[in-house]
């Protein structure tokens, strides 16, 4: 999968950083994806570019004091520029245009550094050591504060005309549905979301999964409402890159033993059998760290030995 990091050092280390809306998970691995240590920090709010930066970089020294870790990836809930060295726009984080980040944080951390989407850093992580170890095509919805997402398409990462892609959670499934910060409406996010599921209940996520093992029936007609949105949206995915693997990774996957039956259901009514032969959808199997160790894999791939 994407090409090979054959001439970096094996005792190389890396840092994997997924930055999202209300945290900052970091993590420092070895050349071979093995875990060595992992951090976690409150983004900063109101997470505009400059606090993020400097959090960024007090999580990094924290992480590694030692400076173990030449190489540092990045992933952020919006797309890159083709160099990966430029945030183009974070739609749930304030004043996150054209960011250039890397260039921000190499001189301070004074190591490498590249950039990727949250949801491609997700999918890159699952196909590594996850649930998508051993499949081609691929993909994969971060259910969190947005609805990101990656596409592995025979193999390879898809980041589609000046790697902007994928962004699967921005697609239209209403179309006077409500508005959507990326300027859509309608939009799959704004019914997989965090807030999506709170238009459902006023219960926050986890309150809403505990009552609902306790066996709440208004709890459980959540989930199954929450999954049958999840479902509209990822029928058409299916339509579109006919996947062998759908999978369920971010803040809400932790639930889907309560969503992932009416999802599975809505994909059956609503795609022809011949686009979902063979067709698996299920839950990430690294959980919320299948984003910093995708970052971390792609830093490998993309800076090699450091210099």
């Amino acid at each position: 999968m994407g090409r090979s990091c054959g001439t970096t050092n094996q005792s190389t280390e890396v840092i994997g950083i997924d930055l999202g809306g209300t945290a900052i998970k970091l993590a420092r691995f070895t050349a071979d994806g093995e875990l060595l240590q992992k951090l976690e920090k409150p983004t900063p709010q109101p997470a505009i570019p400059g606090a993020v930066t400097m959090a960024l970089c007090d999580a990094v020294e924290e992480l590694d004091p030692d400076r173990r870790a030449p190489l540092v990836g990045v992933g952020l809930p919006g797309p890159m520029d083709a160099a990966a060295r430029v945030a183009r726009v974070c739609i749930n984080l304030p004043g996150w245009e054209e960011v250039p980040l890397a260039e921000w944080l190499e001189p301070r951390l004074e190591r490498r550094v590249t950039l990727a989407n949250d949801g491609n850093c997700a999918v890159v992580g699952e196909a590594w050591r996850g649930a998508a170890s051993g499949f081609q095509d691929v993909v994969l919805l971060t259910l969190g504060t947005g609805v990101g997402g990656g596409v592995l398409l025979q193999g390879q990462l898809f980041t589609g005309h000046n790697g902007a892609a994928a962004e699967p959670g921005l697609i239209g499934v209403e179309p006077e549905g409500p508005p959507c910060n990326s300027g859509n409406r309608g939009s799959l996010e704004q019914y997989a979301s965090i807030a999506a599921l709170r238009r459902l209940s006023d219960r926050d996520p986890l309150e809403l999964s505990q009552a609902a093992d306790a066996g709440d029936p208004s709890a459980l007609e959540s989930w199954q409402r929450y999954g049958r949105q999840l479902g509209v949206g990822v029928s058409s995915l299916i339509y579109m890159f006919t996947p062998q693997l759908v999978l369920f990774g971010g803040g809400l996957a932790g639930a889907t033993h309560h969503f992932l039956s009416a999802v599975r259901l809505e994909v059956e009514q609503r795609v022809q059998a011949v686009s979902r032969e063979g067709l698996c959808i299920k839950a990430c199997a690294l959980g919320n760290g299948a984003g910093r160790l995708g970052a971390a894999r792609l830093a490998l791939q993309r800076l090699g030995e450091p210099q």
